[in-house]
């Protein structure tokens, strides 16, 4: 038996909108595991029943008869390496097929010689110190333990580095992580990079991007030295590139708005606008807020789990929150994707008449690049957080208590949600210089006071 299957999940789209289309392969009753394709399209356009590309999908996104050839050819070769491994009765079948699969593998090379290599491997992961197959370890490992969209990180980090290696022509090996590595890579992120799937080619990554890929390339070689796997290697001079975020935040006003629009014209946009409102009232994450079960909600207050931190927060909700939980979702939270939320919601804000024009700017490949747009075609499922946390933070919310229902541990993690114009730092200065001038007036005044008591006071000596 071949229990061999092409599937491409909702749960796991990427920012671009598209899910990679895997073949998954079940090994025995109770495991299985996923080969990459490498192609990607939206889910919307994959037809679970046939196991194919609809020849709906736009052309951006490539030719479907080309792509479901492709795909034809990627399960045939998967299925030529299981019965390889069921004819050789290689140990670890499924590891077997995982370490062997590529796109790009050539059948022919499939010798008794390259058994007997991958035999040796698969004995022991630590034996196999190649930097990709440790990468896919540990990707592994933390499957179960993040959530979906930090595993995603981590395969964007190995797609870039898989990149670059392909850029350079040269293999990328743990003995290759210098400083020397750490420049060149980081130049090829900014200038050299191509997006793919895009209608347009776009070269080089957005700062913050780099960064990211930085940062958990670092976090992934620091546990393989932590686990004994490699030597130590010096990363003190892989450092993290960051720059300010192009988000927004909405204002009380601005989300009263929202939740006052008049949607009788487009009622189905009613369950993302109410949605969006739960976010920016509870200040959790999309994965958190789109996931809240009747049980989570007691004596007013959402009891939830963090699936990104893992650690429990308790938000007392406030009323117009704990009216859509219990009015208009009736304890169920509609299933709403990212990417439909961040698609609908922009609407939403342009009918509630959100609509100042907000500029950012950001450096890729080395240029400053600057965008304006009306400020609901900025608003997405983050936008949520970010306005909880800074309209707190405006109200004078001790920044620790804020801390305790968005889950920050850190404060300097905190305040790069803060999101406030030089005009409204001005404003919240000024508030603060009239209270402490009243607490003086008032001192004095008491001071006055006493004084002129004891003044008309009888001497009673």
């Amino acid at each position: 038996m071949l229990p061999l299957k092409l599937i491409c999940e909702r749960k796991n789209i990427r920012k671009d909108g598209t899910s990679v289309v895997f073949i998954q392969y079940c090994y025995s009753a109770e495991n299985r595991t996923i080969l990459n394709t490498e192609i990607a399209v939206p889910p919307a356009f994959w037809n679970k029943k046939t196991g194919s590309i609809s020849k709906d999908l736009p052309a951006g996104y490539g030719d479907y008869k080309e792509l479901n050839e492709e795909l034809k050819r990627l399960y045939r070769l998967a299925e030529d390496i299981v019965e390889f491994a069921i004819k050789k009765n290689l140990p670890d079948r499924g590891k077997f097929v995982k370490e062997t699969f590529s796109p790009r593998f050539d059948l022919m090379t499939l010798t008794a010689e390259t058994e007997a290599a991958k035999l040796v491997a698969l004995n022991s992961c630590a034996l196999n110190r190649d930097l990709f197959h440790q990468l896919d370890d540990y990707i592994q490992s933390k499957e179960k333990n993040v959530a979906p969209s930090t595993v995603g990180i981590f395969r964007q980090m190995k797609e870039h580095l898989f990149a670059f290696q392909t850029f350079r022509k040269e293999p990328i090996k743990f003995e290759s992580l210098d400083y020397g590595f750490y420049e060149a890579f980081k130049d090829y992120l900014t200038f050299e990079h191509v997006q793919v799937r895009r209608k347009e080619v776009i070269k080089g990554l957005k700062v913050n991007t780099v960064g990211k890929t930085v940062k958990q390339l670092r976090t992934f070689v620091k546990d393989r030295i932590r686990r004994k796997i490699i030597a130590p290697i010096d990363l003190t001079e892989f450092q993290i590139c960051e720059e300010e975020a192009d988000a927004v935040y909405l204002s009380e006003t601005e989300i009263q708005q929202i939740l006052d629009a008049d949607l009788s014209g487009s009622p189905h946009l009613a369950k993302y606008r109410d949605l969006f409102v739960f976010g920016c009232l509870t200040g959790l994450r999309f994965s958190d807020f789109s996931q809240i079960k009747a049980s989570d909600v007691r004596d007013r207050k959402l009891f939830k789990k963090q699936e990104k931190s893992e650690s429990w927060v308790v938000i007392p909700l406030k009323q117009v929150a704990f009216q859509i939980f219990t009015g208009r979702f009736k304890q169920q939270i509609p299933r709403i994707s990212n990417p439909d939320l961040n698609y609908y919601i922009k609407e939403v804000g342009r009918m509630a008449g959100i609509d100042t024009s907000i500029s950012f700017s950001h450096k890729r490949g080395g240029k400053t690049i600057a965008v304006t747009k009306p400020k609901y075609e900025w608003i997405t499922s983050h936008t949520c957080r970010r306005s909880f946390c800074t309209n707190e933070f405006l109200a004078g919310t001790p920044v620790q208590l804020i801390m305790k229902i968005s889950g920050h541990k850190k404060e300097k993690s905190f305040y790069r949600y803060i999101r406030i114009s030089a005009e409204e730092a001005a404003n919240k200065i000024e508030e603060i210089w009239r209270e402490r001038e009243n607490s003086v007036i008032i001192g004095k005044n008491s001071s006055r006071k006493r004084q002129s008591s004891h003044q008309q006071s009888p001497n009673c000596s």
